[in-house]
Order: structure tokens, then sequence, then C-alpha cells
């Protein structure tokens, strides 16, 4: 560190600073859209399954769009996973760089809070979003997926085999 300080000149630690106070904040921001973006797809899961069962309000004909429907459902829902998988990831990369900066700063609170809340390892402690985040999309993709399949029929088709 003394070498890259001297190499670098007297604003070393100065800049060093305005530096990390503007990757934090850079890092918040990635924050704020993975919610607007969890936000985003929940309105239009939620939106799509409402208004399938507004239209079949008592209706038993209307099955024929269905699938189409519960596919572009689907489709979205994998497109929302790899979305949060993604901002996980580039979350995970933000917080190293933190975490290496913060070794040049004399205080590190992001390091001491990620090792207080047992670096996410301990759910008693901390339970990491993303392991909650991550399983929302898959539950709105097996509601389509149940949807999808009785539009297709499957379900009058097996109950037509099992002779029910």
């Amino acid at each position: 560190m003394q070498d890259e300080e001297k190499v670098y000149g007297d604003n070393y630690k100065l800049h060093l600073l305005e530096q990390y106070k503007l990757y934090v904040e850079m890092a918040d921001r990635i924050s704020s859209r993975r919610q607007s973006a969890n936000s985003f797809f929940l309105s239009i899961n939620t939106a799509i399954i409402a208004l399938m069962g507004y239209v079949n309000l008592g209706n038993k004909d209307v099955f024929d769009f269905y699938w189409l429907v519960s596919l572009a459902g689907m489709v979205l829902c994998y497109m929302w996973y790899r979305l949060v998988r993604s901002y996980k990831d580039l979350n995970t990369a933000k917080f190293k760089v933190v975490h290496e900066m913060e070794t040049r700063l004399p205080f590190a609170p992001y390091d001491l809070e990620w090792e207080k809340v047992g670096k996410g390892e301990n759910s008693k402690l901390y339970l990491p979003f993303t392991h909650i985040e991550i399983f929302i999309p898959w539950v709105f993709l097996i509601i389509h997926a149940f949807v999808f399949l009785h539009g297709l029929r499957i379900f009058t088709l097996l109950e037509k085999i099992s002779g029910k």
C-alpha cells in the first residue's frame, strides 16, 4: 500500500475515499434496480394470473388461449430468474471490490458487517435476500406450467386414459 501511495502522489487517500464512496453508491443503485426489476416481474406475473382467472370466470370454453399466455408467463419467469442470478453475481463482485478497497482504508464497515452476520452462512444471523428471491420466479413458473398443461387439456387426457 505504501508503494501505491508513493507512486500515486499526495492525493492518494483523498481520491481512494472518493472512489470508495462512489463505488458504494453504485452498488446501492444496483440493488435499487434489482428491486425495481423484481417489482416489474411480480406485477406482470400477478396480472397474467389475475387476467386468466377473470377471463375464465364461470366459463369453461376459454382454455384455447391459456397455453399461449402460460407459455409467455413461463418465458417471463425464466428471464426473471436469470436476471435475479445476474444481479446476485454482480452484487457479489461489487462487494468483493468494496472489501478490497476497505483494506486500504482505516476502517472497513462492510467487511465488519459481513463478518458479524457470519458471511451469509448462518441463516440465524442473516439470510441473504437472494436465497428467498431466487425461488419466487419458480413459484410463478410452476403456476404457469399447470395452467399451460390445463390449457392443452393434458389433465382431461390423463383422466380419459386412467378411466375416471
